[in-house]
């Protein structure tokens, strides 16, 4: 594995109970990178994204064949701790979902379970701030996170995820719930937590996939048969996020990016 991979998929195929989701994907991850994950509804992009960290482990009668590498080393290995995957390879969901605590709290309470000893204080402003949200909140540290707009509880939870101190933060469609200033300001932050910070964004916005990541992946389904039911996903090409907008070397991306489907 190249030292400027920090992620690797080698043949991932992951099944909901005997039903098949997405099969044979191969993914390398480049470190100090935003890749993003586009693709029509239930091609696999959230199930992939999900075993990054291991989430799918949450979803009952969930399995995955093949091998997530994070720096080398399989995620799903027989010793690894999946709640240590998970403090290395943080997650932003959809919905915002601020903790029903203070503002304050909501960055210290992570921190503080992970066993942090150093300034909380210190903690919750570098991490407001890297997730540019200090200066709408300083004043109002002690008030209850929900009584941020909803771009800014966004925000909030992305500084959340920084103050466990991760190395890769995944985003499950940020900005699908929040109004065009608000997702402006989330791609604004991504831009800058990228110098820190490898990461993975699954978006329907192809505008924000150009906008925001260096490399994309393109996911498609395609349909099983009668007596199996349901469709199947799987990855049709993965490049610079340039080479994907600009010249496609598949046909089915060609005709995604033009709108003629998905």
């Amino acid at each position: 594995m190249s030292n400027k991979e920090k992620i690797s998929l080698q043949n991932v195929s992951i099944s909901y109970a005997d039903k098949i989701a997405v099969k044979n994907v191969y993914l390398q991850i480049p470190n100090g990178k935003i890749t993003s994950f586009i693709g029509p509804s239930g091609c696999g992009k959230s199930t992939i994204l999900r075993s990054i960290n291991r989430m799918n482990d949450l979803i009952s009668n969930c399995t995955l064949k093949g091998r997530v590498l994070y720096e080398g080393q399989d995620i799903y290995g027989k010793n690894i701790d999946p709640i240590e995957v998970r403090r290395r390879i943080g997650m932003v969901f959809q919905q915002p979902n601020p903790f029903p605590k203070s503002i304050y709290e909501n960055i210290a309470f992570g921190a503080r379970v992970n066993g942090y000893q150093g300034d909380m204080d210190e903690l919750v402003e570098t991490s407001l701030k890297k997730a540019a949200v200090w200066d709408e909140c300083k004043d109002k540290l002690n008030k209850s996170g929900y009584s941020l707009s909803g771009g800014q509880q966004q925000r909030l939870c992305i500084a959340r995820t920084i103050a466990i101190e991760p190395d890769v933060i995944l985003m499950d469609e940020p900005c699908s719930a929040l109004d065009p200033i608000s997702t402006l300001k989330i791609e604004e932050t991504l831009h800058q937590l990228k110098n820190t910070y490898t990461i993975i964004i699954v978006t329907h916005n192809m505008q924000q996939a150009v906008r925001v990541s260096d490399m994309t992946a393109f996911f498609n389904a395609e349909s099983l048969s009668i007596e199996e039911g349901g469709k199947v996903g799987y990855l049709v090409e993965y490049n610079d996020t340039s080479k994907i907008f600009n010249s496609p070397n598949q046909q089915e991306t060609k005709e995604y990016i033009s709108g003629k489907f998905g």
